[in-house]
């Protein structure tokens, strides 16, 4: 009798359990930021369809939160695509994993989606202006983080616009993001070039310190071989913004935009939000389709909404920054959720 009843008692309590939301945990970057609005929208979209209730770490560094999500520790986290290539060869800031234990981590990661919400600009203030964005000899430039996605696009900036080396031709400064803002409003950089958001809260409080004037990258050094190949190198993707909506963007502070033409133009930082491959299906196709269905939310929550430049459509794979050097898959929850909602998901992003 008394098996009976556990087991009795156990059938009344499945559809709850069946209906408790999953407790996941994640990692994101700082307030103020593109992938923390993208997180902190998501969590708040995934609670509200019942899906998963999901426990962010602020102010992480994204290096070691892919690795996290690869090995296991983590379940979630923006990924710039740069870092599962690198992973992939256990190169950069994973050369301590080596080649064939990173292929393997890389091997662990899965996509939900993508964006490519942050375009890398160059800056300074007015007070102590760079006469040529061409020639950045002797300069001190915050160009990222101590290491990361984030510097390797800083120095490609930077390569770009002057043909400069780090260490060499100027000297590179870097900090942990929570310290750029300080850094550089108390006189530690001549100019900086990072990869942003529009508008940027950190552009904005660059500029309550004095006036500033923000570059993108000039039309004939973008369309230049070199251009071309940081365009498309891995992590990369194109990004253009009409120059007016990017002005209005930053109506009202301080800060003047230069371009030369009628659109800001550079090269964004692609991300996909990365997974364990080993995530339950269902649970990814409920998370990518809680996803889709709050477009709307994404694109308005925020004034950076519209140029969040997440992936609500098809999925072709090259403008997402994938399916040339950086190879990531999509989990096949997420490919099914995409499907089901009408969409083409390239054959490239398919395990």
């Amino acid at each position: 009798m008394l098996k009976t009843t556990l087991l009795g008692g156990v059938l009344a309590l499945a559809p709850m359990m069946v209906a408790a939301q999953a407790t996941l945990t994640a990692e994101t970057t700082t307030p103020g930021s593109t992938p923390h609005y993208i997180d902190t929208t998501l969590a708040t979209v995934l609670e509200s369809a019942g899906v998963a209730s999901l426990q962010i770490t602020e102010g992480a560094t994204l290096t070691n939160s892919v690795e996290a999500v690869a090995n296991g520790r983590l379940d979630m986290a923006p990924a710039p695509l740069i870092l599962p290539f690198l992973l992939s060869r256990g190169i950069g800031p994973y050369s301590g994993v080596g080649p064939e234990k990173g292929a393997e981590l890389a091997g662990n990661l899965r996509a939900l989606f993508f964006n490519a919400g942050s375009a890398q600009l160059f800056g300074f203030y007015d007070s102590n202006p760079v006469d040529d964005i061409r020639s950045l000899d002797g300069k001190r430039v915050w160009n990222g983080p101590p290491r990361g996605a984030a510097l390797t696009s800083g120095r490609a900036m930077v390569s770009l616009l002057a043909g400069g080396k780090d260490g060499e031709t100027y000297e590179g400064i870097q900090t942990p993001w929570p310290d750029a803002v300080a850094t550089i409003t108390g006189g530690g950089a001549d100019a900086w070039t990072i990869p942003e958001g529009l508008p940027s809260g950190r552009q904005i409080a660059l500029a309550a310190a004095g006036a500033t004037t923000i570059y993108d990258v000039p039309s004939d050094l973008l369309n230049s071989e070199l251009g071309q190949q940081i365009m498309t190198a891995p992590g990369h993707a194109p990004y253009s913004v009409p120059v007016e909506e990017y002005r209005k963007a930053y109506a009202g502070n301080d800060i003047t935009i230069v371009t030369d033409d009628d659109t800001f133009d550079s090269f964004a930082t692609a991300f996909a939000q990365v997974v364990s491959a080993d995530m339950d299906e269902q649970l990814a196709y409920d998370i990518t389709k809680a996803m889709l269905a709050a477009e709307e939310r994404f694109k308005t929550g925020s004034p950076r909404g519209p140029y969040l430049m997440m992936s609500f459509g098809d999925l072709d794979g090259k403008t997402q920054g994938a399916c040339g050097a950086v190879q990531i898959k999509m989990h096949p929850g997420a490919i099914r959720a995409y499907e089901d909602a009408g969409h083409t998901v390239a054959d490239c992003l398919k395990p």
